[in-house]
């Protein structure tokens, strides 16, 4: 299947295959024309890589769970740590993130407070 073929079957923007490609996600061969050339299984790779971004991982961490990654989209059993691992960090940004809201929230009605005293 050519590049541009496996972009229209996934919905997915040729320049991100070929990034995909270049952090090793995804494999293709080379014709002697040099066009890029990827296998049958390619749309269902492209849709993991995709589902796994979507949530939150980094292609870094992807490159090494998609070859733990099940034809029904779950991982092997021994990368749980590795998703537990991403679920408390995100767990962590959103904790940090509310407090901040929080904070601003309070900086917010402070200052509206100070303003009307003033006026």
């Amino acid at each position: 299947m050519k590049i541009g073929e496996l972009a229209a079957a996934t919905g997915t923007s040729v320049r991100l295959l070929r990034y995909y490609e270049e952090q090793g996600l995804l494999e293709s061969y080379r014709l002697d024309s040099g066009h890029r050339r990827y296998d049958d299984s390619a749309p269902d790779v492209v849709r993991r890589i995709r589902s796994l971004l979507d949530a939150g991982l980094p292609t870094r961490v992807i490159r090494d769970l998609l070859p733990c990654v099940r034809q029904d989209g779950t991982v092997a059993g021994c990368k749980l740590e590795t998703l537990q691992e991403h679920l408390q960090g995100l767990n962590d940004r959103i904790s940090a993130l509310s407090e901040a809201r929080t904070s601003l929230t309070e900086l917010i009605s402070a200052t509206r407070a100070h303003e009307l005293a003033l006026s």
